[in-house]
């Protein structure tokens, strides 16, 4: 299965269904009041975690996901049905990020995540809900809201407690083939691993996941080879094992090109507690090279290993499960304010923005004023009426008039314009 991690996708949650004017009108009862139901409310779309998938594909080809509007009242009272909401199924630590507004709004981390990204819009209310003593007809019902609407990067961030980092052809893989029942590609050439691959490790009673990470490279940092797409993926293992070919012309010179390129990026990755694994002892000048290394690195606890016949792996998983016992789980960081937990606040909307686009012309926009705009019959007069009463009373044209709003000027809401007009008072 081809390995997909980031997907950009426009989502569009379902409108709510228009509430109706109606009035029972029966044999025996002709003035049996108003009766106009409420609309149905709009599907919402929700990511929520499959255990079974690890890969973004099924997103690749899916330009837009769309939910189904709510369906309009009905008289006698009767509500339009609510839409579905749209289920899309993700891989565990899979993070959406809203692109207009350049920020984290949903990190599904748990097994069990479910979160609402775009949430569908509440049907409008019928006429039934508008009678009073004083208006035993109200010939006024609302619209039904719009869905939300956002531009959304779907991102994948493996979730594995241990990971395994190092040159290319080190031996990564053959260390999780070994040690787990993960499978991944074995070859004697760099970048055989071009995606995560996921182990479970047993030992004794603990278990964790170890991950097989695509080979590092000098500069991985700026984005060379793998780069970036490969770093943002030890974001989120607790540990690292750091694998040396001490057969190879120089280990330490490795060894701090690796390190240097976990410190150069943004993730504050050189932090990570590492297990230092010297592999291929078995081959020729291993001994030699191990001999310097730890000259070097007189404060490393080092392990010696030979991965491709399993031998000295048991301490490295016995260091593993002691280390892992004791780190707490990783906390998650919004990647765009290095070092500060990704924190979700409600914020109340504001009630409207205006902006002055010259030539007598002014535009007002907001998330407020939008939903009454959208609420709004503007074929109907006494609903014209209370629109023009509610912007009064957001004291919209005192507002216009501080920006330098003229008599005369053209003022647009959505698609909706009329002449500013100061009142006498």
């Amino acid at each position: 299965m081809q390995f997909i991690d980031k997907v950009k996708i426009r989502l569009k949650a379902g409108n709510g269904g228009d509430g109706i004017v109606a009035f029972k009108r029966e044999k025996y009862n002709p003035l049996g009041g108003p009766s106009g139901g409420d609309g149905g409310n709009g599907g919402s779309i929700i990511f929520k975690v499959d255990s079974n998938k690890n890969t973004l594909l099924d997103l690749r080809y899916s330009k837009i996901i769309r939910a189904e509007d709510g369906e309009k009242g009905k008289g006698n009272n009767m509500y339009g049905a609510s839409s579905e909401d749209v289920i899309v199924k993700v891989p565990l630590g899979t993070i959406v990020k809203d692109i207009k507004a350049d920020e984290v709004i949903a990190d599904l981390n748990t097994p069990d995540a479910c979160e609402v990204i775009c949430k569908g819009g509440k049907g409008g209310k019928g006429n039934f809900h508008f009678k009073s003593p004083r208006n035993n007809a109200p010939e006024h019902c609302t619209l039904g809201e719009k869905g939300e609407d956002r531009e959304v990067i779907v991102e994948l961030k493996i979730l594995a407690d241990v990971g395994l980092v190092g040159l290319p052809s080190v031996g990564k893989s053959t260390l999780l083939s070994v040690v787990s029942n993960a499978r991944p590609e074995i070859a004697d050439y760099p970048f055989t691993t071009l995606s995560p691959q996921l182990g479970m490790v047993k030992i004794d009673d603990y278990s964790f996941v170890m991950a097989d990470l695509p080979g590092l490279i000098e500069g991985a940092s700026e984005g060379k080879g793998l780069g970036h797409d490969f770093l943002k993926h030890i974001e989120r293992c607790r540990l690292l094992i750091h694998v040396l070919d001490m057969s190879h012309d120089d280990p330490i010179e490795d060894y701090l090109v690796i390190n240097k390129e976990l410190k150069d990026y943004p993730g504050n990755l050189e932090s990570r507690p590492q297990i230092v694994v010297a592999n291929k002892m078995d081959e020729e000048n291993a001994e030699e090279n191990l001999k310097k290394f730890k000259e070097r690195f007189p404060e490393l606890e080092v392990f010696e290993t030979c991965t491709i016949i399993n031998e000295g792996l048991k301490p490295v998983l016995y260091k593993c499960k002691d280390m892992l016992k004791e780190l707490p789980q990783f906390a998650l960081y919004d990647t765009n304010k290095a070092d500060k937990k990704v924190v979700y606040t409600y914020e109340e909307p504001k009630e409207f923005e205006i902006y002055n686009e010259g030539n007598g012309v002014w535009r007002v926009e907001g998330d407020k004023i939008s939903r009454l705009f959208h609420n709004t019959n503007l074929n109907n007069e006494d609903e014209v009426i209370r629109f023009s009463r509610a912007l009064s009373r957001m004291k919209l044209d005192d507002a216009l008039r501080e920006k330098g709003c003229k008599q005369g000027d053209q003022v647009f809401i959505e698609n909706y314009s009329f002449d500013f007009e100061e009142n006498d008072d």
